[in-house]
């Protein structure tokens, strides 16, 4: 029998040649006969297998983007083409922005109407924030929820198209020395507070099914051209029975700053639609503070956490510093603070709903009664049974 043999000679030159089986017993040849095989099958086998662990990882998403959106067929908005899509942002030629998911572009449909194209290109979860987006807000209308008029899903190139906002984020408005933006009236920013608010209790309340948003923050709130806000980025919501008053959740979801505390520590309370009513909390306080609400450069240490600060200035008697502000300003900022320090107490139990919210938000400051001190974390709070949220919480958040 003759044996077809990779050898490698002294000078490190290959050849293919044929051998007897007596020749094979060569120490060198055996060496060479080894290298040979490890280099033509060991390396193309690694790279065959990545690459097939790869396509069987995208289709198996594809799949189930696909399906989703057959079996929603007559819920869904518009579908456009990846050529369509390419056509209303003129090659994807003006960016407006860019996250963790991928790029925002402007866009114009055939009727002039401007829209905004998110183009989905980090794929997370099997397609799951994609699926999160058309499934939620693709079949809901409020004034102050972002309105999704269509989608793209050609294999790996996915779209979703927003009405254009031409104000931006609100991010831009509470810390306007950081952008170089125009700064609000403390009037204008009561009135977008309070547009929020209306727009997360819909979601909890006004839908067939109650949705939580999981990522409240000032970066996901959008402005239209009469600074109207939209709750927009539903890429982390999740929707529920409107009978659920506790939520299974098997990992954390949100931004770091904004993420309610029962997320992290199962022992103050079950996951439910308050943790979006922490989330609004923690913006309202800093669209009334015009500041991050941690900020380790602060003039005086004991401003460096403001809602701990501002609780103690109003409950010496005290105003927050606001400079040359009018008495009117200076009442609307306590009252959004007071109803902050409600939203962000630390178990779930003790926080309002967003209709609460809305009523403390509309009504009086000065029937408004202050909530006991916020506290970071939960030292020696008495755990609380919860059945139905038996999960194991693991950590996988956003930092913004």
């Amino acid at each position: 029998m003759i044996y077809l043999v990779y050898h490698v000679d002294a000078d490190f030159k290959a050849y293919l040649r044929w051998f007897a089986p007596a020749i094979l017993e060569s120490g060198s040849l055996l060496i060479g006969l080894i290298v040979a095989l490890r280099t033509l099958f060991g390396t193309p086998c690694v790279l065959i297998f990545l690459v097939y662990k790869w396509r069987r990882r995208n289709l198996s998403m594809y799949q189930a983007i696909e399906e989703f959106i057959q079996t929603h067929n007559k819920l869904m908005p518009i579908r456009y083409s990846y050529s369509n899509i390419k056509k209303m942002t003129k090659g994807f030629n003006e960016k407006l922005g860019e996250g963790g998911y991928g790029s925002v572009y402007k866009g114009k449909l055939r009727s002039g109407h401007l829209v905004a194209v998110k183009l989905m290109t980090n794929s997370k979860s099997n397609g799951q924030d994609f699926i999160n987006e058309v499934a939620t807000i693709g079949k809901i209308h409020h004034v102050n929820v972002v309105q999704l008029l269509g989608f793209c899903v050609e294999g790996s190139k996915r779209a979703l198209v927003y009405d254009f906002m031409p104000n931006g984020s609100l991010d831009k408005y509470i810390f306007p020395e950081k952008e170089g933006n125009i700064s609000l009236s403390f009037e204008k920013m009561y009135q977008i507070s309070l547009g929020v608010a209306h727009g997360i209790e819909y979601l909890h309340r006004g839908c067939d099914m109650q949705i939580l948003h999981f990522d409240i923050k000032p970066h996901n709130i959008l402005l239209d051209k009469n600074f109207t806000p939209k709750v927009s980025d539903f890429g982390l919501a999740k929707s529920y029975p409107v009978d659920h008053s506790i939520v299974s959740l098997t990992a954390a979801r949100g931004t770091m700053g904004y993420m309610a505390p029962e997320l992290f520590y199962k022992n103050i309370g079950g996951v439910s639609y308050k943790a979006d009513v922490y989330s609004f909390g923690m913006l309202l306080m800093e669209m009334a503070g015009r500041r991050k609400n941690l900020n380790v450069f602060a003039e005086h240490s004991s401003q460096i956490y403001f809602p701990s600060w501002a609780y103690d200035q109003f409950n010496e008697g005290k105003n927050i510093e606001m400079g040359d502000a009018t008495e009117e300003e200076r009442t609307l900022a306590k009252k959004m603070v007071i109803v902050a320090l409600w939203c962000i107490q630390l178990k779930p139990s003790d926080r309002p709903s967003m209709q609460k919210v809305i009523e403390m938000l509309e009504g009086n400051v000065d029937l408004l009664q202050m909530p006991p001190k916020p506290s970071l974390t939960p030292q020696e709070v008495p755990t609380e049974d919860h059945k139905n949220n038996t999960n194991t919480t693991e950590i996988s958040i956003t930092i913004s």
